[in-house]
């Protein structure tokens, strides 16, 4: 790991390897994690690519500005251009899952001229995840828990904070075994880390679903939509439709739950160790 200063001012762990030489990959993790989502892709990757695996903002001992408003998704993919940027990399891969897939869908969107290639792990299109927040009954359901979440009334009470910390941290950590385990909990137990990471939905606007009328954006970039179809959270109505939207799609779906990275590892590697190759850049 090393400790890098964003022009954007905030400060990231970031977790490097393979040869600078190789062509850039930039991985990002979602909720509640950090860049070891990557533990079992990063050795893969590192030998055709440069990987570029950080802790987000608000996660792990990265920065952890105090505002809600610095986690907006902007100031959020301004530090994946800016963390690019200190590697001397104007074109690069991007990949993400949960929220990391999050802002890749918006970073792809954004600057296409940056990133080159697009790998998405169960985070929906920004588009897509409006119209069923609006539309899908089953969607609206499982996305439920938002609403709490978006609510700062759980960091003023303590008990309520304690609470929902500890929910997240037992249901969360009962996936994960041994050191990985203890590495989360220790990364959760950071000052003001709860908060932080909870911060990243309170600062997005996904609670104003666009109507029809808004025009669908269109990501131009080759893509590779990678999908656990038993994502409790993330349903898979978020797939339906979405050669629509992105313009050269490949999607593969896997018999796993949302944390992909790691749930489904060696289904993970081959379908993206495989679309890497047959795009290659």
């Amino acid at each position: 790991m090393i400790r890098v200063s964003l022009a954007t001012g905030v400060e990231l762990d970031v977790a490097v390897a393979g040869d600078p030489a190789h062509p850039a990959i930039v991985l990002l993790h979602g909720f509640p994690e950090s860049h070891r989502t990557w533990r079992h892709q990063i050795p893969e990757l590192a030998k055709t690519h440069f990987v570029i695996a950080p802790d987000q903002r608000g996660y792990a001992r990265s920065s952890r500005p105090a505002a809600v408003t610095d986690y907006k998704p902007d100031k959020i993919m301004a530090d994946v251009f800016a963390l690019a940027d200190h590697f001397g990399r104007s074109r690069f891969t991007l990949v993400g899952h949960d929220w990391g897939g999050a802002i890749a869908w918006g970073a792809a969107l954004t600057q296409p001229e940056r990133v080159e290639r697009l790998v998405i792990l169960n985070a929906p299109h920004p588009y897509r995840f409006q119209q069923t927040l609006r539309d899908d009954p089953a969607q609206q359901r499982a996305s439920g828990y938002i609403g709490f979440i978006r609510n700062t009334r759980i960091d003023r009470s303590r008990l309520l904070a304690a609470t929902f910390g500890n929910r997240i941290v037992q249901r969360f950590a009962a996936l994960a075994v041994g050191r990985e385990r203890a590495a989360h909990l220790d990364e959760w137990s950071q000052p003001g880390a709860m908060t932080a990471m909870l911060n990243w939905y309170r600062a997005a606007a996904m609670m104003t679903p666009a109507g029809d009328a808004t025009p669908a954006p269109i990501v131009s970039q080759p893509t590779l939509v990678i999908w656990g179809m038993r994502d409790r959270y993330l349903l898979p109505v978020q797939i339906e439709g979405l050669d629509a939207l992105v313009a050269d799609l490949t999607l593969v779906k896997l018999d796993a739950g949302h944390f992909t990275p790691w749930a489904a590892a060696g289904a993970v590697n081959a379908a993206l160790c495989d679309w890497l190759e047959a795009n290659s850049v």
